[in-house]
């Protein structure tokens, strides 16, 4: 990879040059900002989505309900940069003996392929949203290289012998009440109790004991049972999972049944469709920030946004070393994001999950750019990986 000075974490100002040079296509700079509480260090990676060698695409850890480092993740797919991505279920300290997915909040979509729909908005993890945003917002690239926020709104269906059924998960932590949803390979070996937990209104309310699990392979129904399974679910079967008024509509179904499972997310706002999105909330539109942002609570903070008609993209994490732990206000995000030219911006998950990461010259894997707050690195759900191909 092409770079400059070597760029092995992070510095205080002025202690590694202001601007470098991953690869064509790919910069990196950091710099102070003054924020209401004090002082920030900024990094920031900027990327031309116009240049034929670079691409943008979802850093995975192999599984929806799974989580690695940023740095892991960028390594094993070749990444020569790249930051953390969504919100996801981090702990069950409200359902003790349950265990934690690791899974993201919001809809997944990783080389043009669906791993997951958004849970129910009283179910998801990190800060309240803003006014008019819900779990369905995306940060994506299209087919077409430029980069968009949408919503992407999971369409379902199950066809059984005795009717049609609605699907409202897929691959998800959390379902809503009197639901079902359908889990395949993408989800992992985890556990899926914790998708019958919670309420549409608390997400701390008890875990459902009215649960039915139908497995469905290449068409027919093979297995079933009263209680949320794990164990990794093999290429072409399918999982159902009811409860309440969705366990009783699966109870209808015995071995052998004829069972047809169809699921898409469906865009709201662009007709092209996606390469890669990732889950998050908007905090900047059309170049102005949302309204009701919360200007009260600085934390350290994970960004993206767009510029030039979705062509740049600019991905931002603050540091995280104790001279800058103050951070930024969500309301100081989208005014910092637009000053650095985003017409659009997206809030990433942050605290101690952020993390940005990068290639240096003549370096064969990534090394860590700012000091995230939790060391070591913070195992999290997805990333933003920046690609680079000759």
């Amino acid at each position: 990879m092409l770079a400059g000075a070597a760029l092995t974490g992070a510095a205080p100002a002025g202690a590694v040059p202001a601007g470098d040079r991953i690869s064509s296509g790919v910069g990196y700079r950091q710099f102070d900002v003054r924020a209401a509480k004090g002082t920030v260090h900024v990094h920031l990676l900027t990327v031309d989505l116009t240049d034929r060698h670079v691409r943008v695409d979802l850093l995975t850890p192999g599984a929806v309900a799974a989580r690695a480092r940023v740095s892991a993740m960028a390594d094993a797919t070749g990444a020569v940069a790249g930051v953390n991505g969504d919100f996801f279920n981090i702990n069950e300290t409200q359902h003790p003996g349950v265990e934690a997915t690791g899974a993201s909040v919001g809809p997944a979509i990783a080389h043009g392929r669906v791993l997951k729909a958004a849970v129910p908005t009283a179910q998801r993890f990190g800060p309240s949203l803003p006014p008019g945003t819900a779990t369905t917002d995306v940060l994506g690239v299209g087919v077409d290289g430029r980069a968009r926020l949408d919503r992407l709104t999971l369409a379902g269906s199950v066809r059984t012998p005795a009717g049609k059924l609605t699907l409202r998960g897929l691959n998800q932590y959390a379902l809503a009440q009197g639901s079902v949803g359908a889990y395949t390979a993408a989800w992992g070996s985890v556990s899926r109790r914790r998708a019958t937990c919670g309420s549409d209104t608390d997400r701390a309310a008890g875990c459902s004991t009215d649960t039915y699990e139908v497995q469905v392979r290449h068409g027919r129904v093979v297995a079933v049972s009263a209680t949320p399974g794990s164990g990794a679910i093999a290429p072409g079967t399918t999982v159902l999972l009811g409860r309440e008024g969705g366990a009783d509509r699966l109870r209808a179904l015995v071995k052998g049944d004829r069972v047809s499972v169809r699921e898409r997310l469906v865009r709201s706002a662009s007709r092209i469709p996606y390469r890669f999105a990732v889950g998050g909330y908007p905090v900047l539109r059309d170049g102005e920030p949302l309204p009701g942002l919360d200007d009260n609570v600085s934390a350290v903070r994970t960004a993206a946004g767009y510029a030039h008609g979705g062509r740049r993209l600019l991905l931002l994490a603050l540091d995280g070393a104790t001279a800058y732990r103050r951070g930024l206000t969500i309301a100081e995000v989208a005014s910092e994001m637009r000053e650095l030219g985003a017409v659009d911006a997206f809030s990433l998950d942050g605290g101690g999950s952020t993390t940005m990461v990068a290639r240096t010259a003549g370096a064969k894997t990534v090394s860590v750019l700012n000091h995230p707050t939790d060391s070591p690195e913070r195992a999290v759900a997805n990333g933003i990986g920046v690609f680079w191909k000759p």
